[in-house]
């Protein structure tokens, strides 16, 4: 069953024509990625699915119900979360304060609690800093904050932009993992990525996206053997 179908969406930024006529389908239960170069309208897409940015044409259907140019409040309250690339915590909060923020919207307590102990399970490093303030922490601890803020959201639908970007390999290794874990617990995802290799490892289908439009579209193993693909975006291997 599709959870999230876009269908003809285009938005511009003023007269840039960011995102022209793209359609795309994410299933429950499965990790989507988008691929594409900079500024090829990745973010632009999550920012307009999560409502920070409002389509001049074209639908969003999630859950079977229309959120095109809904509220962005309205649109976390259905169940989607966005965590956006470059982390965006609350520098003078601290780690613990940030984690709860996720939960903004919920009412159950006990399940807020077991929510931040699966949180520190997952991210010990978070439960080691959680009274420091989140501006001293590196970026590869601000991204498990970031996701440790979005896992308390509960989300049904997860979109995650670049949460590789800035990252040491090792950390990747750790943030991908964390996706993985999250998606087999029952979390959907759309991921936008621009670590190709990576993120075709772990999804299950993947767009490609070129100045604004879906150019191709597949199986993560067919996008990873497609030697357009391997050229563009896979450095060659």
């Amino acid at each position: 069953m599709s959870m999230l179908k876009v269908d003809n969406l285009n938005v511009y930024y003023g007269s840039i024509h960011a995102l022209k006529g793209v359609s795309l389908h994410v299933d429950q239960g499965e990790i989507v990625t988008l691929i594409g170069a900079n500024g090829a309208g990745k973010s632009t897409l999550l920012k307009t699915l999560s409502g920070l940015l409002k389509p001049k044409v074209g639908t969003i259907e999630y859950m079977n119900g229309s959120i095109a140019g809904k509220q962005a409040q309205a649109i976390v309250k259905a169940g989607i979360t966005h965590v956006p690339e470059g982390r965006r915590v609350f520098a003078d909060m601290s780690v613990e304060e940030n984690i709860e923020l996720g939960a903004f919207l919920r009412k159950d307590k006990a399940g807020i609690k077991q929510d931040f102990q699966k949180v520190y399970e997952i991210f010990p490093r978070l439960h080691e800093r959680r009274k420091q303030s989140a501006g001293t922490l590196s970026g590869g601890e601000q991204q498990m904050l970031a996701m440790g803020r979005a896992i308390l959201a509960k989300p049904k639908l997860l979109l995650l932009d670049e949460p590789s970007m800035g990252l040491a390999p090792l950390m990747v290794k750790t943030i991908f993992q964390v996706v993985k874990d999250i998606n087999q617990e029952g979390t959907t995802i759309l991921l936008v990525e621009q670590n190709a290799n990576m993120a075709l490892s772990i999804a299950n289908r993947a767009y490609v996206i070129e100045t604004g439009r879906v150019i191709l579209s597949g199986t993560a193993e067919e996008l990873h053997a497609s030697e357009e693909i391997k050229n563009a975006y896979l450095g060659g291997h």
